[in-house]
């Protein structure tokens, strides 16, 4: 039992440091320009419901044409500001420049797929 439990947390310490900032400032501007839908995230280092989240919105990137996705660490301070963002697991979805949601701590697919596509 001792063993599956280290393995469990094993796990989660990999899953957790997966994660990479992909946001850049032209990128999401260009994205913006193109007239797509911009889908940020915020995540922490060892945040398991930042890789929930992470994870849903890999897969919708695929599941949704015209969208993209970035996702930053929370303790980017530049980012953070830049979003008004000062938790993990902070989800923002863009449409004409404009902000149209803003969640903290939403992991559900269902959720998050019914704000992407109210977006669209």
């Amino acid at each position: 039992m001792k063993k599956i439990f280290i393995l469990i947390l094993c796990l989660f310490a990999f899953n957790a440091n997966a994660k990479e900032t992909t946001f850049k400032k032209e990128l999401f501007d260009k994205a913006q320009a193109e007239g797509k839908v911009v889908i940020v995230s915020s995540w922490i280092k060892y945040c398991s419901s930042c890789a929930s989240q992470m994870k849903v919105l890999d897969k919708a990137k695929n599941d949704f044409n015209n969208i993209e996705y970035f996702a930053f660490d929370v303790t980017n301070k530049e980012i953070a500001e830049l979003f008004d963002v000062q938790y993990q697991t902070t989800l923002l979805i863009f449409k004409d420049k404009k902000l149209v949601y803003r969640s903290i701590g939403e992991t559900t697919k269902d959720l998050i797929y019914k704000a992407i596509q109210s977006s669209i």
